[in-house]
């Protein structure tokens, strides 16, 4: 593009209604969303070499050039997702502890899960995105346990000792907690569709997933932690 036709096009960029402008930027932002909604299902679904761009654009309906047009490379689009759902569970984190006052480390350690526990019921691609990843090394399980887990736990690990100093949780190594407390609160839809099927009950129901977070309450929250065994001489 020459100069005066570059010139040009910023001169009818311009003169655009702001109205025209902001409901053009609107449709980009909801179709971004739609395509790392249906990547997300599609990671979920299959390992990353399986997946790809034009299954993900057949989900919603698009031609495969606009994916790459808005992600360049089905590697860029995968790290996206993963900062996209990050996100919400960050948020989602944020709204649980900023509406309780308490300093009691348990507590913010209960929140912190519960908030997991919700997103994951709501969202059950989620937990099946990262269990296709830990299938293996990868340089994404890598990438991801750099940029995005490292600050999560780095936040979670002193709250977590924190309330085994109060004698409030069991005296386990903290990342082992959090990734029992990560089963415990993906039970629902690690294991939905066959629950599904080997009984009458539906793990999407409301009443089904408060039963399935009051137990975790009672099991690891509420129960005084059990006293450590003496070391054998």
């Amino acid at each position: 593009m020459t100069q005066r036709n570059l010139t040009a096009a910023k001169s009818d960029e311009a003169r655009r209604p702001a109205k025209s402008r902001r409901a053009e930027q609107q449709r980009a932002h909801d179709t971004r969303l739609a395509i790392l909604d249906a990547a997300l299902a599609e990671f979920a679904s299959k390992r990353f070499d399986a997946a790809s761009i034009r299954s993900i654009a057949d989900r919603i309906g698009l031609q495969h050039p606009l994916i790459t047009y808005h992600f360049r490379s089905k590697e860029i689009l995968w790290r996206a997702v993963a900062e996209y759902v990050f996100e919400r569970v960050r948020h989602e984190q944020e709204i649980n502890l900023s509406q309780s006052d308490s300093t009691n480390a348990v507590e913010r350690v209960k929140l912190a899960y519960r908030a997991l526990f919700r997103f994951t019921v709501e969202y059950p691609e989620f937990h099946r995105f990262m269990l296709q990843e830990g299938l293996g090394y990868s340089p994404r399980l890598q990438w991801i346990a750099d940029s995005i887990l490292k600050p999560v736990i780095d936040w979670l690990l002193p709250q977590i000792r924190a309330a085994q100093d109060e004698h409030a949780l069991p005296q386990v190594e903290p990342i082992i907690f959090h990734y029992m407390l990560v089963s415990l609160t993906s039970t629902l839809s690690a294991f939905g569709p066959e629950i599904s099927v080997t009984s009458h009950l539906s793990p999407s129901d409301p009443a089904l997933a408060e039963a399935c977070w009051r137990t975790v309450e009672q099991l690891v929250f509420d129960a005084p932690p059990a006293p450590m065994a003496p070391e054998r001489a």
